[in-house]
């Protein structure tokens, strides 16, 4: 009865995903689950920036890397900083407890977070950092205002001065594959690694690894679908003369 319930709030949530946001502008943004270097450079962003608080503990390592086609030497060499075995579930080790005392709450496992909040969410949020000494860690969000989660990628984005303007239409340049998305933070209170287009591509791919998690079969899926459809208009054919044979001497 649990996973009835489990599955149906998986398949409505997204509905009410774009609510996720309390009412506030969110970008626009299109996963590409085909895209196998996009999802290599989302999975080493998140092993080395979000593992540390948050698990995938309903996927795979050895899933991941087959599915994003590394290879199993290379994402052990590179993206297992733990003594934990290719074969494992992708857990952490930070205790609920401690974690809600430092926090606020504990960090949610994301292995299905973009499946709740919808990928335009996630991108929104990912880039919505900003200054305000008045919270804990010095930084607010502007898509999950008061959030007790520190600006992370600090070092990389750089730290906003004021509340950026999240609600702009992103969109992939087909030549150079950046984030085409200008205007985000109005002005800087410092400055990252990463140039503002750098970092919106970074947080594209990292949201794509996401939304990868939370629907790891969707292109097999889609593929497969195409052959069930067309397999559907070939025996709709047979089906219809059968039918007509049988009922042409019926009056």
């Amino acid at each position: 009865m649990k996973k009835l319930i489990l599955g149906l709030l998986i398949t409505v949530l997204p509905v009410f995903a774009s609510a996720a946001g309390g009412g506030v502008a969110l970008d626009n943004m299109t996963p590409d689950h085909t895209n196998k270097a996009s999802l290599q450079r989302g999975v080493a962003l998140f092993t080395n920036y979000c593992m540390g608080c948050h698990s995938m503990e309903y996927a795979r390592y050895k899933r991941v890397a087959d599915d994003l086609e590394i290879p199993v030497e290379l994402y052990e060499e590179n993206l297992l900083f733990t003594s934990a075995k290719i074969g494992e579930l992708m857990t952490i080790a930070m205790d609920k407890d401690q974690s809600a005392n430092w926090f606020g709450s504990p960090p949610p496992d994301l292995t299905l977070e973009s499946r709740l909040r919808g990928e335009d969410w996630i991108f929104s949020y990912l880039r919505a950092f900003y200054k305000d000494e008045s919270r804990p860690f010095g930084v607010n969000n502007a898509v999950f205002e008061n959030v007790g989660m520190p600006h992370v990628m600090i070092d990389l984005q750089g730290l906003c001065a004021v509340k950026p303007e999240i609600g702009h239409t992103a969109s992939i340049d087909p030549l150079s594959g950046n984030v085409k998305n200008d205007g985000t933070c109005p002005e800087w209170e410092s400055e990252g690694s990463m140039t503002p287009v750098e970092f919106d591509r970074a947080m594209y791919d990292l949201t794509n690894f996401l939304s990868y998690m939370g629907d790891p079969v969707k292109v097999e899926r889609e593929r497969l679908g195409v052959f069930v459809l067309i397999f559907i208009a070939i025996f709709f054919v047979f089906a219809f003369l059968l039918n007509r044979e049988y009922w042409k001497d019926v009056h």
